[in-house]
């Protein structure tokens, strides 16, 4: 198969992909609470490596004591450390959200800045981090979220061969209308948890899985244990 057929193929299966991840999950959305772009912002430094729902514990104090930039920045580092300290690697996280915060202020006027290349200077921001902000407190899709549920999916999904986030963003990109970019990655991480688990995937139960590789896969190896058990 050419390239040129190989790419028009994976492209079919992935818009059909999405349509079925849309009526799965018709309500996805971003999970973390916030008000602000600025809040979404540090939400989502404190959700790497931690849950959603225990970064929605812990902002509510925070963003009580410290709800903006200039206050956040103005923080002594002690209690922002002790304010999100349950979601893990507490010290970094703390270090990066004030330093990204008296950025903002000296360099952005005190607001978030729109554009990629600006939010990529922001100490403790990369792409992953990036994305989400622009998508959900400005409503643009600069690109795809890769988390370690969208990785895992679209190596199982057969729409990326590749591993480095970056290079599967790309991939997806290419493959996914703009518009849908972002829910895509939320959809992906719904049914990750769901269904597409990393040690147990329910391919039995996926409605997904005359479309995934992974699947085929699976089910050949099931057949010749259940062939050999007999």
């Amino acid at each position: 198969m050419s390239n040129t057929r190989k790419w028009s193929s994976k492209k079919q299966r992935s818009l059909e992909i999405l349509i079925r991840l849309k009526r799965l999950y018709p309500d996805a959305t971003c999970s973390l609470n916030y008000s602000t772009p600025v809040q979404l912002l540090v939400a989502t430094i404190l959700s790497a490596q931690c849950t959603d729902e225990r970064v929605n514990l812990v902002t509510p104090a925070l963003f009580s004591r410290f709800p903006d930039a200039p206050t956040l920045a103005n923080a002594e580092l002690n209690e922002l450390e002790n304010l999100v300290r349950s979601t893990g690697f507490y010290r970094n996280k703390a270090k990066n959200i004030q330093a990204a915060c008296r950025m903002i202020v000296n360099e952005f006027g005190g607001k978030l800045p729109k554009q990629m290349e600006q939010l990529l200077l922001l100490p403790g921001v990369a792409r992953k981090t990036a994305n989400v902000v622009l998508a959900h407190a400005f409503g643009i899709n600069a690109g795809v979220t890769v988390d370690t549920h969208v990785k895992r999916l679209s190596q199982r999904l057969g729409l990326t061969e590749h591993t480095e986030p970056i290079r599967i963003e790309r991939d997806l990109m290419r493959l996914l209308p703009q518009p849908d970019w972002e829910n895509w990655s939320i959809r992906l991480i719904y049914h990750g948890r769901a269904v597409c688990k990393a040690r147990n995937p329910a391919c039995e139960v996926c409605e997904l899985a005359d479309l995934c590789p992974s699947a085929s896969v699976i089910r050949e190896r099931l057949s010749v244990i259940s062939e050999q058990a007999n």
